[in-house]
């Protein structure tokens, strides 16, 4: 199957530069390219749709590389921006790209040539000013460039002439990558797209080269938030920032109406089972969502990572004693999302007051929070509500090997005692 077939059955194409040229190249193997922003040393979800795409052409047997801007970086993407970005140090770019490279193992495999990790400050930074005007900077038209969004939004805030460069420099990486690589397909966020296409143009201007575009659509849930955007932040693929089992928990929450979207382009399974647990409705929902979150944590955290979540989500679902579960028994379809992080037993011998262990458990802020969700009766202990916000919390709170702290309707943290 091509692989421009296999995106435009998941729902990866938002727009192609010409999609009969595009299919007839992809039936030979080919390089292709995604350019990544450094500004961090974690991806988050909303990176995933991009990462995906490079997977599938890799395992369509293409070349892919992933680019990471250390060279553009120093200048700051205009895009979606309405003030210049913060610049950023050569050693905090390189150090993000290590980073993003361990994530991106966990989708391609970069042996044997099959995957490259390449920074554009490799040949970004030497370049000659004078000479990449006359050679590079002579084939772009000003009037074309202000048409960009991207510029245009930014003409009523004040566009700085380092950001103007941007779109020649982005252009100029297809250019060196067409050469030195033979890399002939640029993909990326359809908010890339004129920037992209800056790109094939030069290439086709400078090299008489084919060269072709293809934009992936920006995504947002069925409800409009951002993709990897939740109320308590971002959702990362570094597991120091979310922990697998938030991972989990993040698409096993996933709205009814984007779970079949959402197994069409973050998991590998067949067409025909994404249609199968697309066409669930009601209770059975539960299966896909499973499903969904069970392969999603499995691709980035591996098998036995993601069993153990599942696991403990399980722990945590349907029960027909409130007092015990971490469910919202108004709606044992829902999951609710309760952690599980290990605690030093000593302190529960010891005893500790309710508000200190709200507090260093994390299910608070602060000790004043945990101080003033006790006042308002929101806080229990292994379903009992605390009366008093000094009360004191001890082993004899453990039940079936745990202490469950639940602050408000929906959020559980479960304690495993530990020496």
């Amino acid at each position: 199957m091509n692989v421009y077939d296999i995106f435009e059955e998941r729902g990866f194409i938002e727009q192609c530069s010409d999609t009969d040229r595009v299919k007839e190249m992809l039936e030979d193997p080919l390089t292709c390219y995604i350019g990544f922003d450094p500004t961090s040393d974690s991806f988050h979800c909303g990176s995933l749709v991009p990462i995906m795409a490079l997977a599938h052409m890799q395992r369509a047997g293409h070349r892919v590389i992933a680019l990471v801007g250390g060279g553009t970086a120093m200048i700051g993407d205009p895009s979606g921006k309405t003030e210049l970005r913060q610049l950023m140090t050569p050693e905090q770019i390189e150090a993000n790209a290590e980073g993003l490279k361990k994530q991106l193992a966990h989708f391609m495999d970069f042996s044997g040539g099959r995957a490259f990790m390449l920074n554009n400050a490799e040949w970004l930074m030497p370049l000659n000013f004078i000479e990449f005007l006359r050679d590079i900077g002579r084939h772009f038209s000003v009037n074309k460039m202000l048409a960009a969004e991207s510029y245009r939004m930014r003409l009523e805030t004040g566009l700085n002439f380092i950001e103007f460069n941007y779109m020649l420099l982005q252009a100029y990486d297809f250019l060196h990558l067409y050469r030195e690589y033979d890399c002939t397909i640029q993909m990326g966020g359809n908010d890339q797209s004129r920037n992209i296409l800056a790109g094939t143009d030069l290439v086709r201007r400078v090299e008489g080269g084919d060269a072709e575009a293809l934009t992936f659509p920006l995504l947002t849930t069925a409800s409009g938030s951002k993709m990897g955007k939740t109320e308590r932040g971002a959702i990362w693929l570094d597991p120091q920032r979310t922990s697998p089992y938030d991972y989990y928990q993040y698409w096993i929450n996933t709205d009814d109406r984007d779970v079949g979207r959402f197994l069409a382009l973050f998991t590998f399974l067949p067409m025909d089972e994404v249609r199968r647990l697309s066409s669930l409705d009601g209770a059975d929902i539960r299966e896909a969502k499973e499903v969904l979150a069970t392969e999603c944590t499995t691709i980035l955290h591996g098998e036995v990572e993601a069993a153990k979540v599942k696991k403990a989500s399980k722990d945590l679902f349907v029960t027909p004693n409130p007092a015990t579960a971490g469910v919202d028994v108004t709606n044992p379809t829902v999951v609710i999302s309760g952690p599980t992080i290990e605690f030093p037993v000593v302190k529960l011998r010891e005893g500790i007051p309710a508000f200190v262990l709200f507090a260093e458990s994390g299910l608070t802020k602060s000790r004043g929070e945990a101080r003033r969700l006790v006042q308002q009766g929101g806080a229990y202990v292994n379903g009992r509500r605390i009366e008093q916000f000094d009360e004191i919390i001890s082993a004899d709170d453990i039940e079936d090997g745990c202490v469950l702290l639940r602050a408000g309707k929906k959020k559980y943290m479960r304690l495993l005692p530990a020496e």
